[in-house]
């Protein structure tokens, strides 16, 4: 399995209340999950007015393919006019995970979190 991680700051100029940050915000990230079936959540600054970090996540079988998608969020969020990508970070690595047999039970939580630990290198 390949896990893809991209995180953009993002600077929104135009925002003068929390209120139109999150619009900016929910349009970029509507936009992006819907063209690109990506998981994305915006993960910090969460209360500052004119500034954002999202995160773009998305899993496959083809390192090639992980890394053109994540290019393509990238670029699509750097022709936004409403906001300007100030920095960027991405990590795409390969995730061995053991085969879950028939009757054990998967915590997506868990399993979400661990995704997350070793696609940016923290591994345990």
């Amino acid at each position: 399995m390949i896990v893809g991680i991209l995180q953009l700051e993002l600077a929104i100029p135009g925002s003068a209340s929390l209120k139109d940050k999150r619009r900016v915000v929910r349009s970029l990230k509507d936009r992006l999950h819907r063209e690109h079936l990506v998981a994305v959540a915006e993960t910090a600054r969460l209360d500052a007015l004119t500034s954002a970090i999202i995160s773009v996540a998305c899993v496959g079988a083809d390192h090639r393919r992980i890394a053109q998608t994540l290019d393509r969020v990238l670029d699509k969020a750097r022709r936004r006019t409403d906001c300007e990508v100030v920095s960027s970070q991405r990590r795409v690595g390969h995730l061995d995970l053991p085969e879950p047999d028939e009757s054990e039970t998967i915590d997506a939580s868990a399993l979400a979190d661990e995704l997350l630990r070793h696609a940016m290198g923290d591994q345990p």
